[in-house]
């Protein structure tokens, strides 16, 4: 969402005209008024480039703390750059890869800086060749079904439409990507294409991370190979400098008057205490949680249904839309921290960036205490990066640590063996780390700049705004289980929002920021339009509000097409969500068929994909002779890809064709959004 302009009209009277009209004079006045400010403004940049003295204020990654100025191309030359690493990120990937390599260049006399292209005028590109062995580099993750992030969507949309001439331009790409996901890579792979057809120079061969393996593994040995490409294009060396440099330096900020530091707020200062519409991801709703309530009638696991009070918020929500949810880490871990490091978490400081043309002064908003950095602003809980083992090893005093360290953050065989058994495979966080190699100290600071940022959540929206214009429902299932270390490993959302239980009208409701992600999963435009929603588990939320939907267009007397629905869950005593609603549905003839397999109560597993099978006539009926529309919601590893071999087959068996023209067939649906997957790994 974004701001709107309001544009004021004056209105004019008409007198008898004079002899020079005010047509006559408007030109000679607005010459003047340009020839004014441009010899001002340049007086004022003369002396502008004198060193100010540096005063502390909070600021934050809002656009008040970019630069006006969005040609990179000018930062690169008055900075003496020659690399410029843009990144397309949605969760902070593939910005915290873009930094990295920025910061590598110094190794090979590549001063760098990192850009985000939605903040550049992407058509300086044309310019870099003005620039000596300049290099521009891409790290670019594809986002849902196939689509840039919302960073990178201007510049994916510029090659699209534009034809530039980007000859004299040198580049490479790294994309990020999940092969569980049918559109791997896809924005990577067209950006590299692209701007080879564009006439640039490819310097290095294109990488493609996979987030379903080891993504990690993947961009550490593309870019290895990357810098050996480079030094062979310009005829360059490493400098063989291994120095860790920092990228922020810390301020005391103890001084700084307590209204004026930041206690979790994300982008604006005192935003949650005063709430401004439009609501978006740096500037997140302040929501109630109304309900929150348990749906699983027995088991060891818990799944919550949750509303959230938008009423009064100007929030609007179409059904199959997403909601993000930003998380808070616990204090135990956070307090953990600090007693492994001896460090005063109530500490006020702030981290500013060593590079004054980096338009990103803080890696969070600054000033603020340790504590809440590490509750709000950094993940302490996924797995860190090679490239953090590799700053803690200074800090080891022990040298079994340092040595088990070096081996972790070196890219030979058994580094990475060592990695991936100890890190990934153990489910170690920084936490772990620190308790397992007790020797390592960093200093607080610096670790505050190594970890990443901590992302929103986001969850498939479970109601229908048609029936609860006020409330979000969203259906989560709480992530909680123990490591091969006997650590219990707790999801950083779920068990915080399973705390927020609604309370009596006479005490504060528990809240928690939010705001709406638009998504393309959609009902058909014609209610009369017949669909089949395919969601096991949890996977029937974005159905939920499906039903709901078309059940409130019944009710309105207009006509609606058939719905089937195929859910799955372990056993129906225990873990079948919904029921009396879905049940209702049937009865009032909403829900045209409900198909249930209940994978653990009978001897051999059954899942909705047996089901598809057997109901190979029905499949066909809807979606090859009524031309209905099939959605998919649910684990993108396994059941969707099943699901979409099983339609493959359907449509081979029953629209009586070869394997080659059921994949036109299919991807054809795709291209109509008469086939479409809202799925996760």
């Amino acid at each position: 969402m974004e701001n709107s302009e309001g544009v004021k009209i004056e209105s004019t009277v008409v007198t008898e005209e004079p002899l020079i009209s005010a047509l006559d004079i408007a030109p000679f006045i607005v010459i003047i008024t340009v020839a004014y400010f441009w010899y001002f403004k340049r007086d004022k940049q003369s002396s502008s480039s004198e060193k100010k003295p540096y005063t502390i204020q909070p600021s934050s990654l809002s656009s008040i703390e970019q630069t006006s100025n969005s040609s990179f191309i000018k930062k690169l030359k008055s900075t003496g750059r020659s690399l410029v690493v843009f990144y397309g990120s949605q969760t902070g990937t593939a910005e915290e890869f873009a930094g990295r390599i920025a910061k590598e260049g110094a190794r090979y006399k590549m001063k760098g800086m990192v850009a985000d292209p939605e903040e550049c005028d992407m058509a300086d590109l044309v310019e870099m060749k003005e620039i000596q062995k300049s290099l521009a580099i891409f790290c670019i993750a594809t986002y849902g079904e196939g689509d840039p992030t919302d960073n990178a969507m201007d510049f994916y949309e510029w090659l699209q439409n534009g034809d530039a001439d980007l000859e004299g331009l040198n580049y490479a790409v790294f994309g990020l990507g999940n092969k569980t996901y049918e559109h791997y890579n896809e924005i990577a792979i067209y950006i590299d294409q692209r701007l080879e057809e564009l006439g640039a120079t490819r310097v290095h061969e294109i990488g493609l991370g996979d987030d379903d393996a080891n993504i990690e593994d993947d961009f550490v040995s593309w870019k290895e190979k990357l810098w050996e490409s480079v030094c062979s294009h310009y005829g360059i060396e490493e400098t063989g400098e291994e120095s860790n440099i920092r990228q922020y330096k810390l301020v005391d900020c103890s001084e700084v008057l307590p209204e004026r530091i930041f206690s979790g707020e994300i982008s604006r200062l005192k935003s949650y205490e005063n709430q401004r519409f439009p609501f978006d991801v740096k500037n997140p709703y302040l929501s109630k949680i109304a309900v929150n309530r348990e749906l699983h009638k027995s088991g060891d696991r818990s799944c919550m249904h949750i509303e959230f009070d938008i009423d009064g918020s100007k929030m609007r929500y179409d059904t199959g839309d997403h909601v993000a949810v930003y998380p808070k880490n616990s204090s135990e871990l956070v307090d953990k921290i600090g007693e492994l490091l001896n460090a005063d978490l109530d500490a006020v400081f702030s981290l500013l960036n060593t590079d004054e043309e980096s338009s990103k002064k803080h890696p969070f908003p600054c000033p603020c205490t340790y504590r809440t950095a590490l509750t709000y602003y950094l993940d302490i809980t996924s797995n860190p990066r090679t490239h953090i083992m590799k700053e803690l090893i200074e800090y080891a005093s022990d040298p079994k640590d340092q040595e088990k360290l070096k081996l972790m953050a070196s890219s030979t065989p058994e580094g990475k063996k060592e990695f991936h058994e100890w890190i990934l495979r153990d489910n170690r966080n920084i936490v772990h780390i620190l308790e397992d190699l007790p020797s390592v100290k960093p200093d607080l600071d610096h670790l505050c700049e190594l970890l990443p940022r901590l992302q929103c959540r986001y969850y498939s929206i479970s109601s229908s705004p048609k029936v609860y214009p006020k409330s979000i429902h969203i259906t989560a299932v709480l992530v909680n289980y123990t490591t091969s270390t006997n650590r219990v490993s707790k999801g950083v959302a779920t068990n915080l929002l399973a705390q927020l239980i609604p309370t009596n009208d006479e005490l504060p409701q528990p809240t928690i920021p939010i705001y709406i992600r638009r998504s393309q999963f959609r009902l058909p435009p014609k209610s009369q339009t017949p669909i089949i929603m395919i969601g096991p588990g949890t996977g029937l939320a974005p159905f939920r509000g499906f039903i709901q939907e078309r059940d409130y267009a019944r009710k309105e007397g207009r006509e609606i097409g058939e719905m089937v629905l195929y859910f799955g869950c372990r056993k129906k005593d225990e873990d079948f969500i919904y029921e009396n609603e879905l049940q209702e549905y049937v009865a009032n003839g909403t829900l045209t068929k409900l198909h249930l397999a209940f994978s653990r109560d009978q001897p051999e597993k059954k899942y909705v994909t047996h089901l598809l099978e057997q109901n190979a006539d029905e499949l066909w009926n809807i979606i090859g002779e009524k031309s209905g529309h099939l959605y998919v919601c649910g684990d993108a590893r396994s059941m969707a890809k099943d699901v979409h071999s099983i339609i493959v087959k359907v449509v081979m068996e029953k629209g009586q064709m070869t394997n080659s023209q059921a994949l036109n067939y299919v991807k054809k649906m795709e291209q109509q959004k008469r086939y479409s997957a809202d799925v996760w790994s």
